[in-house]
């Protein structure tokens, strides 16, 4: 697979300018404001997307409610868990309530397209306009959290809403967890001599750029990881034995950061690497770490019929997957 490079998100801002004095601007900072995955907050004026499936949630009163964008962006939007509505190319003080709604509490769940490879829209949020007086509240979200770590099949490329249409995505909803995918397209798990991105440095970063900050991991605890690495490796050279020393450091990493989350290593859905795989959670069980798991995907998906190209599963495909998922985490995991 084509290796897709990442795009540096710049924190300057120049943002829209402010609301009209009735209106209720609402900032980043808002701590009604709840953020999923990895955003860069160095900015208290504008927070960046990073990874894929980073989303936000609030709640907020009134009828309407805007979106302050810097750049063109496509993002979706949720209202009251409704269908995820995507917005093409947007940018400036965007309403995302055409139609006025009905007077009261309503929530809000936003998402911005994966900023890498060839799509270089501008992931940063702004904050919020409201109605004259409307203020938002701290919505109801989960307590336990998914983190999927992968390559373009965990970002969801070519199915019809990238990130919110992948396995990853589909599992958190179906299990009412927290979810966000650490993921980029062409990624591998070794750092290859050719330059491949290695997941196994990427999950310890904010964002995808090789000098992206260290990512804190006080900022939220995963109760799972599910771990999609493989597919790529073999393009890129990678020697069994050191793809099974990366995993066993990716691993440790993940138990150092997470240390009581269940840990899932998924063979790839083209088989690649499953024994070097299956080895590195051997070897993990062996120190007494039994909250590590192999998990067979053999015979989840058809290439013919579940996938876009052969490789990367359709809307179909990612349906299949996520039920399969879901109960395999569901046993080990409490919500």
């Amino acid at each position: 697979m084509k290796v897709l490079l990442a795009v540096f998100v710049s924190l300057s801002v120049l943002l829209p300018a402010p609301a009209a004095s009735a209106d209720t601007v609402v900032t980043p900072t808002n701590p009604n404001i709840k953020y999923f995955g990895r955003w860069n907050t160095a900015s208290p004026s504008a927070h960046v997307s990073e990874w894929a499936g980073a989303y936000l949630v609030t709640g907020f009163t009134g009828s309407t409610v805007k979106l302050r964008q810097r750049d063109p962006i496509d993002f979706f939007v949720s209202i009251d868990g409704g269908p995820d509505v995507v917005y093409v190319n947007r940018s400036g003080t965007v309403d995302v309530t055409p139609r006025d709604l009905r007077s009261g509490n309503h929530t809000l769940r936003v998402s911005y397209r994966p900023v890498a490879g060839s799509y270089r829209g501008d992931a940063v949020f702004g904050g919020l306009v409201l109605g004259t007086g409307e203020r938002t509240f701290a919505p109801a979200v989960p307590s336990k959290i998914i983190e999927f770590i992968g390559d373009s099949i965990t970002v969801g490329q070519r199915s019809s809403k990238q990130a919110l249409t992948a396995y990853g995505w589909l599992t958190g909803e179906k299990l009412k967890m927290g979810h966000t995918q650490i993921a980029v397209g062409g990624a591998c798990l070794h750092p290859a001599a050719d330059g491949c991105l290695s997941m196994r440095e990427g999950f310890l970063r904010t964002g995808l750029p090789v000098n992206s900050p260290q990512w804190s991991f006080s900022r939220y605890r995963a109760g799972a990881v599910v771990i999609n690495l493989g597919t790529n490796d073999v393009g890129h050279r990678v020697s069994r034995q050191d793809f099974q020393a990366s995993y066993l450091i990716l691993l440790r990493r993940v138990r150092e950061k997470y240390p009581d989350a269940a840990i899932f290593a998924l063979q790839t859905f083209r088989g690649r690497y499953a024994a070097e795989t299956q080895a590195a959670v051997r070897e993990m069980a062996g120190t007494g770490d039994r909250n590590v798991v192999f998990v067979n995907t053999e015979g989840w998906i058809d290439p013919a019929t579940d996938t876009a190209d052969g490789v990367h599963p359709n809307d179909t495909g990612h349906r299949k997957i996520a039920d399969r998922l879901a109960p395999v985490i569901a046993a080990r995991v409490s919500r």
